[in-house]
């Protein structure tokens, strides 16, 4: 008898900017629903043992998708897009989340993100706080300087050069089969999207004159940077923790830039503590919104 995973994947149509973008997600699981973005230059399989995890399932709608021009998400078809140097912005890739968020009818969803991903946790908090019930943000940092540079993009620079140094953002604990997993993903971007990415992560991000708005809304902001990476290392986070009051930090010992992807099962023991408190907040606030007896 075949053996299948739990997630299944589809299309949905966003238009974001009149532009009609046709986006490919994968789910598992029903209750809260919870966002998923990948790294720089990556797609949603780096979500993949997230996806399977069936405790998660019993209580979160876990939704993993692939940027446009990522993965199974192919380039629109309404414009010249080779006419133009792909470059993702603060701007677009919020509306990205806001309208994917909202044409899945998710009613205020918790997003989780890693490297660009925990970038944005911390701009959505300062922007579209509203939309969302939590934030999480992976390898987050204040500032991200010096990523975007020609090397990600270059006619004599191959896939195989970019997974190699991704390969060497992740922790040395990591099991060997899940580092080689995640370097394998990164040799199969588009060309272009490494560096267009990294536009946002290093200059597009920029919290250094309003760190301290990530913390000043009700909604709970959890960060949370592997021990060893490098490109955004924990004293990086802590710049951003210490401005940000309210924030919840904690370091990922023997972990890397990729924790979800790289160490699934390590990654889990950090992860599962901050699910739990985001449920419980859940169902403290339904009950207080049942009505009590007559």
């Amino acid at each position: 008898m075949a053996h299948f995973d739990s997630a299944v994947g589809r299309y949905v149509y966003l238009t974001i900017d009149s532009v009609e973008y046709r986006v490919y997600f994968e789910e598992a699981g029903t209750g809260i629903p919870i966002v998923l973005q990948h790294t720089a230059g990556a797609d949603g399989r780096q979500w993949r043992h997230f996806l399977e995890d069936r405790e998660f399932q019993r209580d979160f709608r876990m939704i993993a998708y692939d940027l446009p021009f990522h993965g199974k998400s192919v380039p629109p078809e309404s414009i010249k897009w080779w006419d133009r140097e792909y470059r993702l912005t603060k701007d677009f890739l919020m509306k990205f989340v806001v309208i994917f968020a909202h044409s899945l009818d998710l009613k205020r969803p918790v997003y989780m993100g890693s490297s660009i991903g925990g970038n944005l946790a911390t701009d959505l908090a300062i922007n579209h706080s509203a939309e969302f019930r939590a934030l999480i943000g992976l390898e987050a940092a204040i500032l991200t300087p010096g990523g975007y540079d020609d090397q990600w993009y270059h006619p004599r620079i191959s896939n195989d050069y970019k997974a190699s140094v991704m390969y060497g953002l992740m922790s040395p604990f990591s099991p060997e089969k899940y580092r080689r997993e995640s370097a394998w993903v990164y040799s199969q971007g588009a060309p272009p999207t490494f560096k267009g990415d990294l536009y946002y992560y290093s200059i597009d991000h920029d919290l250094t004159q309003t760190a301290e708005q990530v913390g000043s809304t009700q909604v709970p902001v959890y960060l949370l940077t592997g021990e060893y990476d490098w490109a955004s290392t924990p004293a990086m986070t802590q710049e951003l923790v210490a401005r940000a009051k309210g924030v919840k930090y904690q370091t990922m010992k023997g972990l890397g830039h990729f924790p979800m992807s790289e160490d699934p099962v390590r990654f889990r023991s950090y992860i599962a503590p901050v699910l739990a408190e985001i449920r419980s907040m859940v169902e403290r606030r339904l009950e207080v919104k049942r009505p009590g007896p007559r």
